[in-house]
This record gives C-alpha cells, structure tokens and sequence, in this order.
C-alpha cells in the first residue's frame, strides 16, 4: 500500500496514511522516543445502541460496546492475550467510551510482534454462552463497584440530569440487568456491525517505519465487507432533564459537578474542533486559577484546590463541567451562573483572551512529546472528522468575537449533580 505522508512544517511534525487493501485506515506517526503505543480502535461506543444493518433494525442492550470489549481479550485457542503480550514486554489495555473502542499497547522493544498479537485478537472474536455467563458476573461486580464509588456517581448523576434522549446519558457499563441480556447472537451483531476494518483506524507512534507496520497488516488483515449501517440517535431537546440530582453517599464532605449543555451539536470536523478550542479558551478565561472566580471562592472557603472544570464535545453531544468539593454546593451553583451572567454582561477581556490563547496554544503542542498522548488523540481526531496536526492552526484561528459568541448562546442550560455525607 501507498503511504501519503502528512506534515506540518511550522511544528516540524508529520505522519504517513494509508488505506489497507483490507479496508483498515493506517496512521504511522514515527517519534525517536523510548516507548512506542500502538492503538486500534473501531468508532463504537455506549451511544451506538441502535442502528440499522443490512436491512435489519437492532436495538442493543446498555453497556454492550463495554462487554465487547472485555469478550475481545478472550481467544478461540484458549490462549490468554496479556500472556502473550507478556512474551514481547509490552503493557497492553483497552478501554470503551461513549463513541469509540480502543485497543492498546505500549512498549520499547518488539512492537512489530506486539503489533501482530493487537491485530490479531481483535479481528479473531470468540463468544460463547459460557464465557459469557462468566463475565456477566465480573462485570456485574464491576458495576456494583461503581455504584459505590462517589466521583462516579457525581459523573453520572451530572449527565442524567443534563440529557433527557441522549444515550450519554446511560452508564457505559450498563446495569446488571442489561448485561444479562447479552447473548453470543447479541455481540456477533455488534461485532460484524462496528468491527469490520472499515469502521476501524491503527495509530503507530513511536521508533516504527511505515513499510514495516505495512508487513504486520498484510500478515494478519484480510478484506471483508462492510455491512451497510445507518446509526439511529434520538432528538435530544435543549432544556435539561432536571436541574438537581441528589444522593447521599459515604463521603466525609460535599461534592458538586456543575454540567452545562451545549446545543450546538451535531457538529463535526473543523467546525467542531475549532468550538473545542473556544471553549478551552473561555472556560480558562471565567474560571482557572488565575481568574477571580476561583480566588474569591477559595478565600471565601467554598471551593478547595481540588477545583476543576473541562468540556467535552463530539459529534452527537458536548457539555462543559465544573466539578469539586464544598460544603455548600448549591452556593458553589449559584456563584457559577452569576459569574457567566457577569461576562455576559460587562464583556470578556480581550488582553486575557490573547494571554490564555497562547497559553493554550504552547500546551497543546505538549502533546507531541509523548507517544500515547498522539496515538489516542489521533484516534479520536479521526473519528471526529479531524487531523491532529491541523491543530495548532485551528487554535490559531479562534478570535475573541468566536468565544464572546459562545458564552452568549451555549452558556444557558444548567444542572447540579451534588453528593452529601449520609
């Protein structure tokens, strides 16, 4: 296969892509650096419960994208993959998202071998109702593990409030009682569905050559394929689902995360990636450490350091968070929206826009010097509609008339999870 190779002079980064005669996207992203990651994902997530394929209409069970994923690491030989990974050295891991699966190993020495064993299991799926039934109970313990743990419950508790139709909404995990509805028929769907190389990318970084992960792809892939698939995703209205959601759990104080809805989806590719920057910048501009909300707050003794905030935002959903501890959370609420009403009002600061600009900036051009950091941002670059080395030039293109516009129309649809000491 013919690699193009992809370079942005004025960071002095590049990569090579092809397309495999399987149908697999390939991203070779060479890094002199002592460890080299690898990543194989297919654009599957939590949120991809129903969809059409070939003619048939499927509703999966909550949580399957996350059940797959643990089944995948299971062979028809009997053989254990981390023992085999074990043999190369490598650190392997996966892990499930709302909208995409990914496998992934890291290591300093023996990639091409480790790479064959990544292939190899993810395109070699084993169900049985057995082996299902076994991991029906590890799963299950996994989610009663979660339904005790505090942070995500407060996670969770923020997104059941802020979407009424989205499947965001819906732990990854799903419940016990979805998960014993999983059947070897029920991942055979999902698999030939969302599995086929197609819908699939590998991200290489590291001390790789294009031509060599090219022999690993022609060793273990073969064309299959794809099925038709029309992904179906309910209207989801721009109210919240309800404002408060209250437990009471064994924590020693308060804890709030503040969910804050953007309706401005669905959005993709460098529209969606240039509102990703502008709400780094503005989220840095009303609340980080150098801004007076946090230090009024701190000196008032309602936030401690452990403060922080983010957006996320794909293609079907986004929201920005605001999270911590306090003993008034409710306060902590209010404070929130007075604060965002009070930059509506008065106005942004242009001098902390261009400062924060830069700084943002300087950090996102970090994430190069490490090869994880690359691997799983192309990834979800990708998947997104986007390239990881347009970047720089889509934070550069981020105007203070671009953030003003945002606090004005996506800053206006709120909810409290909050957890109090029982």
């Amino acid at each position: 296969m013919a690699f193009t190779l992809k370079e942005n002079k004025s960071i002095g980064e590049k990569y090579y892509y092809s397309k495999h005669k399987s149908g697999l996207s390939v991203y070779v992203f060479p890094k002199e650096m002592g460890t080299s990651y690898a990543a194989f994902a297919t654009k599957f997530g939590s949120v991809d419960c129903k969809f059409k394929t070939n003619g048939k209409d499927v509703t999966l069970p909550d949580g399957v994208a996350h059940f797959l994923e643990h089944k995948m690491f299971e062979n028809s030989d009997g053989r254990d993959t981390f023992e085999l990974y074990a043999k190369t050295g490598a650190s392997a891991n996966a892990y499930t998202s709302n909208n995409r699966t990914v496998y992934l190993f890291s290591a300093a020495d023996n990639i091409y071998e480790s790479l064959e064993i990544l292939l190899g299991f993810v395109t070699d799926p084993y169900f049985s109702k057995e082996t299902i039934a076994k991991e029906q109970g590890i799963i299950g313990q996994e989610i009663r593990m979660y339904d005790d743990n505090p942070d995500w419950q407060l996670y969770s508790g923020m997104l059941e409030g802020m979407f009424v139709n989205n499947p965001v909404r819906i732990d990854i995990a799903g419940t016990v009682e979805s998960i014993a509805e999983i059947t070897p028929e029920t991942l055979f769907d999902a698999y030939n569905t969302f599995y086929n190389l197609d819908n699939m990318v590998l991200v290489v970084s590291g001390r790789v050559t294009p031509e060599d992960v090219e022999k690993v792809c022609d060793k273990i892939l073969e064309y299959t394929p794809a099925p038709e698939k029309q992904r179906i995703y309910p209207d989801e209205p721009k109210k919240v689902n309800k404002e408060f959601v209250t437990r009471k759990m064994p924590v020693s104080m308060p804890m709030f995360s503040v969910g804050i809805k953007d309706n401005s989806c669905p959005m993709t590719g460098m529209e969606l990636g240039k509102k990703r920057a502008a709400y780094g910048i503005l989220m840095d501009m009303m609340f980080s450490k150098s801004a007076p909300f946090y230090t009024r707050l701190m000196d008032d003794g309602l936030i401690d350091s452990g403060f922080s905030f983010s957006y996320e935002g794909h293609e079907t959903f986004g929201y920005a968070e605001l999270s911590g501890n306090s003993d008034e959370p409710r306060r902590v609420y209010e404070e929130i929206k007075k604060e965002i009403e009070f930059y509506k009002q008065k106005g942004l600061d242009r001098d902390a826009f261009e400062r924060i600009k830069r700084a943002n900036f300087a950090h996102l051009l970090r994430m190069f010097n490490s090869t994880d950091d690359i691997a799983n941002e192309m990834v979800s670059a990708i998947f997104d509609g986007l390239d990881i080395l347009d970047y720089p030039e889509i934070c550069a293109s981020v105007t203070f008339d671009d953030v003003t516009e945002l606090l004005h129309n996506n800053f206006s649809e709120f909810t409290l999870s909050e957890i109090y000491p029982l």
